[in-house]
């Protein structure tokens, strides 16, 4: 993998950059649609291709290895083949939804043992499962198996938490020198920054990272119920020693203005539920601040649903319409909403990318912040 970057934004830490793997090239600072099941809900590829223009979207370790099982993934020569996917695919390592399933699961030196969310059966995660899979699954890019600690977290926890998910890395490194990549094209992988919000933690954690050599490096266990404030903090700490050569993706990550605001502290890779989530709840994101499309003043507004939004649905369809369509409890609304939200994330990004190429991303990113931050 190689990541290139172009231009560093002079009054903030933002970086264009240009990462190429054996699935095409990513422009940075880039979003990512998240398509745990092999799919990016209610959105079709030929959309996420052709309308949205993702670069990349995600797939998720845990939630494929249970349906359709890695047996069908590999008998369809991987997960591009099996959803007809052909630009690169990131999929996490099923940390953070071992983490979802407190209820259900037990964390030991060993692993995770924990019980389905589909039908109750048991099953047991190690650092060597996490990346068995994930070969299996063929993944561009994959994450080493971590545990994402809560908020708010004991620093004893955090602590000894952060230390197992580095040992848990080193057993991640070696499964995947023994074991080779199954199709054919190189996987690259991903560590991660785990320490909760303590900042002594995660200088640490982000020192023993950037001593891991990978290719690239994340940030996890933020966007997990801290104050934003805090967020930024961490972000600001572990942006100051990851290596600046290799891009960096924070996990999970969030909010329109979250995204700005995290591309400013030096972050080149972002993924959410976000945009399709709130989308089939009918809120709407757009440049100057938030669409609740349920809303009745929206009834008899025919003018489009975003003049300014990049996909189709956003000047053929009518805020009158996409309303009535969530009224009547009718799916297209939903539909529509999704893809008009991550084609906002994505215009997002690259106007972001723009920005920091021309020289005034920071001045740019104060005024979208003010703008964004209203309701419609």
């Amino acid at each position: 993998m190689n990541f290139t970057i172009h231009q560093t934004d002079t009054n903030s830490s933002a970086r264009a950059g240009t990462l190429t793997t054996d699935h095409g090239q990513i422009e940075t600072p880039i979003f990512m649609p998240v398509g745990t099941v092999a799919s990016v809900k209610g959105v079709h590829q030929k959309e996420l291709e052709n309308d949205i223009n993702a670069d990349i979207i995600l797939g998720n370790t845990y939630h494929l290895y249970l349906r359709p099982k890695t047996e069908i993934l590999e008998g369809a020569g991987g997960l591009h083949k099996f959803m007809n996917w052909h630009r690169p695919i990131l999929t996490d390592s099923g940390g953070y939804q071992v983490y979802s399933l407190s209820d259900n699961r037990k964390i030991k030196e060993e692993g995770v043992k924990f019980k389905s969310h589909i039908d109750g059966s048991t099953h047991f995660f190690s650092p060597e499962f996490s990346m068995e899979i994930q070969r299996k699954i063929g993944a561009d890019i994959i994450m080493a198996f971590d545990e994402c600690t809560p908020y708010p977290c004991e620093y004893n926890y955090a602590r000894n938490s952060m230390h197992m998910t580095h040992r848990w890395l080193e057993r991640c490194i070696q499964y995947l020198k023994d074991h080779p990549e199954n199709y054919g094209f190189k996987q690259h992988f991903f560590p991660i920054v785990q320490g909760s919000t303590y900042k002594d933690l995660r200088k640490q954690s982000a020192e023993y990272i950037a001593g891991a050599g990978a290719v690239g490096n994340a940030i996890g266990g933020l966007s997990v119920g801290e104050p934003a404030e805090e967020m930024y903090e961490m972000t600001e700490v572990v942006t100051a020693i990851l290596p600046k050569d290799k891009p960096r993706y924070l996990m999970g990550v969030g909010t329109p203005i979250n995204i700005l605001e995290n591309i400013a502290l030096g972050i080149d890779m972002f993924d959410c539920v976000m945009p399709t989530r709130n989308a089939r709840n009918g809120m709407l994101f757009t440049a100057h601040g938030t669409i609740n499309i349920k809303n009745k003043k929206w009834e008899d507004d025919f003018s489009p649903l975003d003049e300014m939004g990049i996909t189709t649905v956003d000047t053929i369809y009518s805020k009158a319409y996409v309303r009535h369509l969530f009224a009547a409890n009718e799916y297209l609304g939903k539909q529509i909403a999704s893809i008009h939200n991550l084609g906002f994330y994505l215009w997002l990004v690259r106007e972001a990318r723009k920005h920091i190429l021309a020289g005034d991303f920071a001045e740019w990113k104060q005024m979208m912040v003010r703008q964004m931050d209203k309701r419609l």
